[in-house]
C-alpha cells in the first residue's frame, strides 16, 4: 500500500483538530492511511539497509509517536503534523550514533542520513578524520560531491575555525552538527510504487557518509574516548 492524498489530509486533520477524541474517533484511517504505508516501505527497505549496516534495526514498531511527550506539550500542540522513522543500531555502547531516516508530514517528506544528536566526542573525531584525510573521510566527502540528491545540514560555527583546510573540508568541519537530507515536496512520488526504489538508491549512494561516521564512532569506543 503506497502513501496518499489521504495520508497527507489526515496528518494535516489531526495536527489542526489536535484533539485525543478526534483521534481516536479516526484511529482507524490513522492506521490505514499512515501506518500501514510507512510499515510496508520500511518492509521494502530492509534488506538494502541491512546490506549497509547488518546491525540496523528494521522494526516498523520502531516508527515514532504521532502525539508528542506529555512533558514536552503542556501549552503547545499535543499532536505532530510529521512521523519518522531512523534505521540505526542499538545504543547501548555508544554515546551517539548516527543512521538513517524517513520522514513524512503534511508538507512532503524528507530523509536522509546523520546525527540527530552528535557527541561532542563524536563531531571532535570525524573532524579529526578529515582532516588526517583519512581513507574512509576522503571517500565520504568524494561521494557529497559527485550526488546531487542531498545537502549537508548543521548550524555552522560563527567563527572558521579550520582557515587553513579546503573550501570542501570547511563545509564539514565548521558545523556543530552534521549529516545530508533530502527534501521533497514530490508528492508524485510520494504516492507512487518508486518511492522504495528511489530511496533505497539513494541511501545506498551515501553509504561511505555513513561509513565515516560510524568509523568514528568506532574508534571513540576502542580509544575509551566515551
Amino acid at each position: 500500500m503506497n502513501f496518499s492524498t489521504k495520508s497527507i489530509d489526515f496528518l494535516f486533520e489531526n495536527c489542526l483538530n489536535d484533539s485525543r477524541t478526534w483521534f481516536k474517533e479516526h484511529k482507524a484511517d490513522y492506521d490505514e492511511y499512515v501506518i500501514a504505508p510507512f510499515r510496508e516501505l520500511i518492509e521494502k527497505l530492509t534488506d538494502t539497509m541491512l546490506k549497509i549496516d547488518g546491525r540496523f534495526i528494521c522494526d516498523p514498531k520502531r516508527i515514532s509517536r504521532i502525539y508528542r511527550d506529555a512533558r514536552y506539550a503542556k501549552g503547545g500542540s499535543i499532536f505532530r503534523d510529521h512521523l519518522w522513522y531512523t534505521f540505526s543500531r542499538t545504543t547501548e555502547a555508544y554515546k551517539s550514533l548516527p543512521g538513517y531516516y524517513f520522514s513524512i508530514s503534511t508538507k512532503g517528506f524528507s530523509y536522509g542520513c546523520g546525527y540527530y544528536y552528535a557527541s561532542t566526542e563524536s563531531m571532535s573525531e570525524i573532524r579529526s578524520l578529515i582532516l588526517k584525510k583519512d581513507k574512509a573521510a576522503k571517500k565520504a566527502l568524494k561521494t557529497y560531491k559527485e550526488q546531487e540528491v542531498f545537502r549537508l545540514y548543521g548550524d555552522f560555527y560563527k567563527r572558521d575555525r579550520f582557515p587553513d583546510a579546503s573550501d570542501s573540508e570547511k563545509e564539514w568541519l565548521n558545523r556543530k552538527e552534521m549529516g545530508v537530507s533530502c527534501e521533497s515536496t514530490n508528492f508524485e512520488l510520494l504516492f507512487s510504487d518508486k518511492l522504495a526504489d528511489k530511496i533505497a538508491e539513494d541511501f545506498k549512494t551515501i553509504a561511505p557518509i555513513y561509513n565515516m561516521f560510524m568509523k568514528a564512532e568506532e574508534n571513540i569506543l576502542i580509544n575509551g574516548k566515551n
